[in-house]
């Protein structure tokens, strides 16, 4: 089973927020999940970005691939963290 870190879109219409979520690849972007482990809102001013980096780091070792997306935010919150 190919398993993924990507987003799961919430939120109204014209109103998106994003769950973070290791998912099986082959099921729909609002589909199955198997754990949440973070939030994404663009919305806010800055954007607000919640990722348990613990949980993702367990996930990429057992061999989740996280999407593009998910990989630019996860390494922001870490440049975030470095910075405080």
């Amino acid at each position: 089973m190919a398993v993924s870190i990507r987003l799961r879109r919430m939120g109204a219409s014209k109103r998106p927020a994003y769950r973070v979520v290791v998912a099986d690849s082959r099921s729909p972007r609002d589909g199955r999940f198997i754990e949440v482990i973070g939030h994404y809102n663009p919305l806010t001013q800055p954007p607000t970005v919640k990722i348990d980096r613990a949980k993702a780091r367990e996930w990429i070792a057992k061999g989740a691939q996280p999407s593009n997306t998910v990989k630019r935010l996860i390494e922001n919150v870490k440049e975030e963290a470095q910075a405080k």
